[in-house]
């Protein structure tokens, strides 16, 4: 016959209590000491000095580097992201809202914007192609489009495509998703679409050079690769702090990175010497080319597009 359990060691039901609670040390709770003056001062201070921190990363200003200016070019663009210029100088910029709420804008220069296209699913690339824009989508499995004189039709597509790019005869798009992105290429003759690359991690930028190479990046892995047809790609940087998008031209390669607060504006210069152009931007988004040494960025945290102009040479 089972002895009796001890008084006290199980409860109304027989279940044997637990004796964790009881050898664990009282402590005082973290309320309890809140409620203690003395740590009101110290307290106050740590909170401070997190809001002030969070308040100079939001309200810091752009800095530009030495040799380099900014003003802003068009203000009070919200979620401003992609921008292209097309053999009229007409300036067209996306606005990267979610849920068929983004749109395609043309900027008129009298100030005046007009809504071209709408219904938009996070419209995050344009680039000029067989005379009319191509239109990225990056909220899901949504067509890349072509614009030309007011109609609107489906190219190839994809899911969530970022950036695109152009050779002057096809469209190359990079998708963002988070493992098993591709690089595209799609032929305007066959109507086909070919895998240059795929199981990317978070492709966003697309580029090509004057000569015809082809730059993308890999946000997630901070890299910026040139594709090799044949060859394994070549990582030209490493490093960076969430690239995105990119543009290629006679001076190097620019490069923007997708951060909120304290982002740069970067030049890989052929030399293979990288520098900042600007800092302390918030969520910098497409570049464009809009003369020598005169580029415009989108900067997507602020509503705007800068304008950033070359002032001086750095002296040999």
């Amino acid at each position: 016959m089972t002895a009796p359990p001890e008084h006290g060691c199980c409860d109304s039901e027989g279940t044997p209590k637990s004796n964790f609670s009881a050898a664990m040390p009282h402590t005082p709770s973290l309320l309890s000491r809140i409620g203690n003056p003395r740590l009101w001062f110290p307290l106050g201070i740590i909170v401070l000095g997190i809001f002030s921190f969070l308040g100079w990363q939001h309200f810091y200003p752009v800095q530009a580097a030495d040799g380099w200016s900014l003003r802003t070019f068009q203000g009070g663009i919200p979620m401003v992201s992609a921008m292209v210029i097309d053999g009229r100088d007409n300036l067209y910029v996306s606005q990267e809202f979610k849920n068929e709420k983004g749109a395609i804008l043309w900027l008129h220069a009298d100030g005046k914007r007009q809504e071209i296209v709408n219904k938009l699913s996070k419209p995050d690339g344009l680039a000029l192609f067989q005379d009319g824009i191509a239109i990225a989508q990056e909220g899901g499995k949504h067509p890349v489009l072509w614009w030309r004189g007011g109609e609107t039709r489906s190219l190839f597509s994809g899911d969530s495509i970022e950036g695109l790019a152009s050779d002057g005869r096809n469209l190359f798009a990079i998708e963002d998703v988070k493992q098993n992105g591709r690089l595209l290429k799609y032929d305007p003759e066959t109507k086909e679409t070919m895998t240059l690359r795929d199981g990317l991690e978070e492709g966003e930028g697309v580029t090509v050079c004057p000569d015809g190479r082809l730059f993308y990046t890999e946000k997630k892995k901070g890299w910026i690769k040139k594709f090799s047809p044949g060859n394994d790609d070549e990582v030209i940087a490493r490093g960076l702090q969430a690239p995105s998008f990119l543009l290629c031209n006679t001076e190097g390669l620019w490069i923007t990175e997708d951060l909120t607060h304290r982002a740069r504006f970067l030049l890989l210069d052929y030399s293979g010497a990288m520098h900042t152009i600007l800092s302390h931007l918030r969520s910098p988004q497409t570049i464009l080319s809009i003369g020598k040494e005169r580029l415009l960025v989108a900067e997507q945290g602020r509503g705007r597009i800068l304008e950033v102009k070359r002032t001086t040479h750095a002296t040999q």
